[in-house]
């Protein structure tokens, strides 16, 4: 059984999620300034006592005990956002700005390459921003002309992407991994045809 105890306008915390398997075993108190769990989960002679001058200490101190507090956010909440999808997309036309910009600058301008090739070893374009931030500290022109590069290439992706095609290739993917672990786990009967009595 799952139960939830949120403590509203409390300073020690504002949500708390108790898993418990059995009801009658759970102990939860709370108010204000002080909030005590109990789990079958930790054990019955186990009780978690929170105080809003005890919570910096616990954080502090390593204990036998183990207390886990669950923002609101994990359980049974899963209207996600995206944000990471997002980010990594960001990231990884920014690092396919900077290919593109590499090989426009060691067709056009080896100097320039040279420069920018060993600024990308020593500074990898993993965070898209941070990589962009530090490059216009160092050289904006190029900054710049990764950023434009960048949108550039986010356009023509967007234009030539077909979102069907790529749920039906999520779809296929997922069917042929499933198959092939099915694959694995059934024990196939022996063709031993010696073995049947005939009779």
């Amino acid at each position: 059984m799952v139960g939830a105890l949120f403590v509203v306008g409390s300073s020690v915390i504002d949500s708390c999620l108790c898993l418990d398997a059995h009801t009658r075993s759970k102990k939860i108190y709370g108010s204000a300034r002080k909030l005590e769990l109990g789990s079958s989960f930790t054990g019955s002679s186990i009780v978690f006592r929170l105080t809003s001058r005890r919570v910096p200490r616990i954080s502090n101190r390593r204990s036998k005990r183990k207390l886990l507090i669950v923002n609101e956010d994990v359980a049974g909440n899963y209207d996600d956002t995206f944000g990471d999808v997002k980010t990594q997309l960001v990231n990884y036309f920014t690092y396919k700005a900077v290919r593109t910009v590499l090989h426009q600058l060691y067709e056009m301008n080896p100097p320039q390459y040279t420069w920018f090739y060993n600024y990308v070893v020593s500074n990898r374009p993993t965070d898209g921003k941070r990589f962009l931030r530090k490059l216009g500290k160092e050289n904006q022109e190029l900054a710049e002309r990764v950023m434009i590069t960048r949108l550039h290439l986010y356009g023509k992706w967007i234009k030539k992407c077909d979102h069907g095609k790529i749920y039906q290739d999520i779809s296929d993917e997922n069917l042929a991994l499933m198959r092939e672990r099915l694959m694995e786990t059934v024990i196939w009967p022996s063709d031993d045809s010696n073995s049947e009595v005939i009779g």
